[in-house]
Parts: C-alpha cells; sequence; structure tokens
C-alpha cells in the first residue's frame, strides 16, 4: 500500500517556520554584532540541557508546588529536615552537572569583549564552569553552605558526605529530580532526619548559600549589577521567563535607560511587551550560532 504524501499546506507551513527560524536568528546574530558591550542575564533555560529542571512552563507558570521560603525555612526545624533529605537525594544531579552549549557559547562571546557583565539567576556555577570570569550570581551558587549563626561557609560536597553518614537509610530512597538539587520526594516522616550543627560554632542552622524565595538579593549585588548595565549598551536576556522580580527589574532599568532588550526564550515572557527582539528558539542553539557569526564576520 502506498503511504500518502503530506497535504502541501503542510509542506508550506514547515517551510515558513524554517524561514522564520532563519529570521529570528539572523536578527539575533545582527542584534549582538550591533551592540558591542551587552548586559547577559540568564535563566534556567541555559542549564536544562545539563539535567537540571526548570520551574516554569513555556506560559511562565509553575510546573510544579513552589520552592521553599526563606521564612519557612528559618522558622520550623521540620521544614529545614524535609529540605535537606531531599536536597541529600537531588544534590548528586547538581554535582555531576556540565556546562552545555547555552553556557560555553556565552563563554566565547565573553572570551570576544562583548559582555560587559554575565548575571545569572542560575544557582549552579556552570557559566564559571564554561569559562566565565565577569559573571555575578545574583542569587548565590548551591556549592556552599552558610551557617546562619556565625556565618561560616562550608563545601556542599562535605555536608553531603556527612548527610549521608548520618542518614544512610534514606541514600536508596528513589526520587525525581527537581530545580535546584532538590527532589521530589513526599509522604515520609522527616522528623527522624539527622541534619548537623554548624561544624564552626555548633549551632546553625545550615542553609544553601542561595537566595530562597522571600528573601532579598544582597544590596551589593544589586548595586553591582546596576553599574555593569550603566556601562552597557545593550541587553541580552537568555533563557529566562523574567517571571521573577529581582532579574526583571533590571529590563525594567535598561528600557528606562533607553537600552535596546532582545531575548532568546521558548515561551512567554513577564517583558514580552518591553522587548526590541523576541527569539524563541533554543537557547544554546541559538547563542552558539551568534558565536559562529561573529567569527565568520
Amino acid at each position: 500500500m502506498q503511504k500518502a504524501s503530506p497535504p502541501a499546506w503542510s509542506d508550506r507551513a514547515g517551510a515558513q517556520a524554517t524561514q522564520d527560524a532563519q529570521e529570528a536568528q539572523e536578527a539575533l546574530s545582527a542584534f549582538v554584532r550591533t551592540h558591542a558591550r551587552l548586559f547577559v542575564l540568564t535563566g534556567a533555560g541555559c542549564s536544562t540541557a545539563a539535567g537540571i529542571p526548570d520551574y516554569r512552563d513555556q506560559n511562565g507558570h509553575w510546573k510544579r508546588p513552589q520552592p521553599v521560603t526563606y521564612q519557612a525555612f528559618m522558622g520550623d526545624e521540620a521544614t529545614r529536615r524535609r529540605y535537606w533529605a531531599r536536597s541529600m537525594l537531588g544534590w548528586p544531579v547538581m554535582a555531576r552537572a556540565r556546562p552545555g552549549a547555552a553556557h560555553h557559547a556565552l563563554a566565547r562571546l565573553e572570551q570576544a569583549g562583548r559582555i560587559a557583565l554575565l548575571l545569572t539567576q542560575n544557582v549552579d556555577g556552570l557559566h564559571r564552569a564554561a569559562g566565565n570570569r565577569q559573571t555575578l550570581d545574583l542569587h548565590g551558587c548551591i556549592d556552599t553552605v552558610r551557617c546562619m549563626h556565625c556565618e561560616a561557609r562550608s563545601p556542599r560536597a562535605q555536608l553531603q558526605a556527612e548527610l549521608l553518614r548520618r542518614n544512610p537509610g534514606w541514600a536508596g530512597l528513589r526520587a525525581g529530580a527537581a530545580p535546584d538539587g532538590d527532589a521530589d520526594l513526599e509522604g515520609r516522616d522527616f522528623s527522624g532526619f539527622d541534619v548537623p550543627a554548624c561544624a564552626q560554632c555548633g549551632r546553625g542552622p545550615l542553609k544553601p548559600d542561595v537566595v530562597f524565595f522571600g528573601e532579598s538579593v544582597p544590596r551589593a549585588r544589586v548595586d553591582a549589577a546596576h553599574a555593569a548595565l550603566a556601562r552597557s549598551d545593550a541587553m541580552l536576556v537568555a533563557g529566562s521567563s523574567l517571571m521573577v522580580f529581582s532579574g526583571y527589574r533590571f529590563v525594567l532599568e535598561a528600557v528606562r535607560r533607553g537600552l535596546p532588550v532582545a531575548a532568546v526564550n521558548q515561551g512567554r515572557t513577564r517583558a514580552d511587551d518591553l522587548l526590541a527582539l523576541k527569539v524563541e528558539l533554543d537557547v544554546g542553539a541559538a547563542l552558539q550560532a551568534v558565536t559562529q557569526a561573529l567569527q565568520g564576520s
């Protein structure tokens, strides 16, 4: 039996989509080529290819229950036990994550002198691992643990070893990966999970050295980002829906200063009506194509 050919309108639609994608890619390359000093803001879309889940869908809605808040974590020991039990199971995803196409492309843009500052909302440290040096971790980095009593910092890997030593019966539990080293683990009695005190002061509590929902970004980071934005001539958003105000405010500031803003993101962003250019392509492939176009120009 002869297989039916696809309808002609389907071919035309596919050809149009390809042409639209090519034009969008060319527009993005032209944007980067035209603006020599970019203020780059990155989000979770840069790291999904590294196996780290993101929080939101293409419409900017939550894919899962919202993360624990700062107030709940600091105010309730049971919440902290639940957090660290889930984190013990989710940490290996973060520990083995390696930079992807988007990270390497942005590192090459910096090496080419195109980036004034890379401000990332991610806490995975993958931009630095890829080679970016003009980088500011807006929300901190998950590979460090902070004592909320004495302010001592220690490696997250060190705490992981201690959590496993104290809680061997939890190590074999199956849990799905969740964003930022969390794990989907419910229906358990977390009251017996043993979380160590701070090795420095013996008190604690211990908290990842990242900004939780409901917690303020340190003023010094915000000021440093604004200073870099003032030295830039355009802003590029990569892999962020901008639904969190801590990142979105820099788009508002760029627009206030009269700087054009381009975004590469598959799906809606909070700033769609403020953008000079919106490119809905895979962020890694799109940024790689930009670096190749610059090399060829």
